[in-house]
């Protein structure tokens, strides 16, 4: 069984091979500039965002939950 397998790649012409290593190559390069991108985009975030509940709102969670702290 092998033998026939071995004979099927032996008569083919394979050619994809250095395309194969541009594409992954090209993957990695990308994947690197999107990482850097996002990481500079993060670091540009506040810790906290402000709370844009109302007063209410608020109110109504403390009575629901008890008070934090």
């Amino acid at each position: 069984m092998t033998g026939l397998l071995l004979i099927a790649v032996e008569e083919e012409d394979i050619g994809t091979g250095p395309i194969g290593l541009l594409i992954v190559l090209l993957m990695l390069v990308v994947t690197f500039f999107l990482i850097r991108n996002m990481s500079g985009r993060l670091k540009r975030l506040p810790r906290e965002f402000p709370d844009e509940r109302t007063p209410e709102q608020r109110a109504d969670d403390e009575r629901k939950d008890g008070p934090k702290g």
